[in-house]
C-alpha cells in the first residue's frame, strides 16, 4: 500500500479525523468494486481486484489541493456467476452487491460526504452498479457515477472485439504490476469468434448480445490473445488510463465545488 493511498483511505483514519475532513462537500468517496474469478490458466483469480488497487494507488498519487478524493474499503468479490465452474471463482448475487454499495453510500452520506464514485474493474458488476447508482441519487441523495477513463488501449480490432477476458490487455497489466503472479508459459490464444463473422450478435461490446458463461466460449477461461501481452504495453496502458481517470476526477471536483453553497 503506497503512502499516498494510505493517506486517502478512510479506514486508516479515526472517527474524529473523518469528521474533521474539510473537503467532504466536494471531494468524492471512491469505492473500488472488483471480482475474484478465473482468468485463464496463466493469471491469478484476483486480477480484477488487483487492478482496482492499481488504479486507486495511481489516482491517489496524483491528487492535490484542487483534486481530492477518499477511498472506501474495496468490494473485492463481485457478481461473477458467468465464471462459475472454475476453481477459485467466488461470487455474490446482484442483490448482495447492490446491498453493499447502498450501505456504503448511506453511511458516507451520514458522515457528511456528498458524492460517490465507483471504480469498477469487473464487467459483470456494471449493470448492477448502474441501477444502484440511480437509487443512491434518489435515496441518500448523493451525486454519484462510475469513475470513468476515456482512454482505449491500442488493441487490434480482433482483440478489441473478442479479447475481453484474460487476453492481451489484462495480461499486460499484470505483467506490469505483478509479474511474479503471471505464468506466461501457460498463456493461450483463444477467440470465441472473428470480427468478420456474419451478424451482430456477440457476447460483449455489440449492438446485440446474449447471455453466456465462460465455459460456453472457451475451454480454459481465456478469451483473447494472452501471448501478445507485454509489461511495456501494460505500463503504457496503466499510465494512460490513470491519467484519464484523474482528468475525470478533476472535472468532478470542480463541478462539485460549483454546487457547494458558499
Amino acid at each position: 500500500m503506497s503512502t499516498a493511498y494510505r493517506h486517502r483511505c478512510l479506514t486508516a483514519r479515526t472517527p474524529r479525523q473523518i469528521q474533521a475532513l474539510p473537503d467532504k462537500a466536494w471531494a468524492p468517496v471512491i469505492l473500488p468494486t472488483g471480482a475474484i474469478e478465473q482468468h485463464g490458466p496463466h493469471l491469478p483469480v484476483a486480477v480484477d481486484s488487483l487492478l482496482g488497487q492499481t488504479w486507486a494507488r495511481g489516482i491517489a498519487e496524483r491528487l492535490d489541493g484542487e483534486v481530492s478524493a477518499y477511498f472506501a474499503p474495496p468490494i473485492t468479490v463481485g457478481k461473477s456467476n458467468e465464471h462459475a465452474g472454475f476453481p477459485g471463482t467466488l461470487m455474490i448475487s446482484r442483490d448482495s452487491l447492490r446491498a453493499q454499495i447502498l450501505a456504503v453510500a448511506e453511511q458516507i452520506a451520514a458522515w457528511g460526504f456528498r458524492s460517490l464514485l465507483v471504480l469498477n474493474t469487473h464487467g459483470g458488476n456494471t449493470a448492477v452498479i448502474q441501477t444502484t447508482l440511480r437509487e443512491i441519487r434518489a435515496r441518500p441523495g448523493l451525486r454519484c457515477d462510475l469513475l470513468r477513463g476515456a482512454h482505449c488501449p491500442d488493441l487490434s480490432a480482433q482483440e478489441n472485439t473478442w479479447g475481453f477476458h484474460a487476453g492481451e490487455f489484462e495480461t499486460s497489466l499484470l505483467l506490469a504490476e505483478a509479474p511474479g503472479l503471471v505464468q506466461m508459459e501457460k498463456a493461450r490464444l483463444r477467440y470465441a469468434g472473428r470480427i468478420d463473422d456474419p451478424g451482430e450478435l456477440r457476447p460483449e461490446f455489440a449492438p446485440a448480445t446474449f447471455a453466456w458463461i465462460s465455459q460456453d466460449l472457451t475451454p480454459d477461461g481465456t478469451m483473447g490473445d494472452a501471448p501478445a501481452a507485454s509489461a511495456e504495453k501494460g505500463r503504457r496502458w496503466r499510465d494512460a488510463i490513470t491519467a484519464a481517470q484523474v482528468a475525470f476526477l478533476a472535472k468532478w471536483c470542480a463541478d462539485m465545488r460549483g454546487f457547494v453553497v458558499k
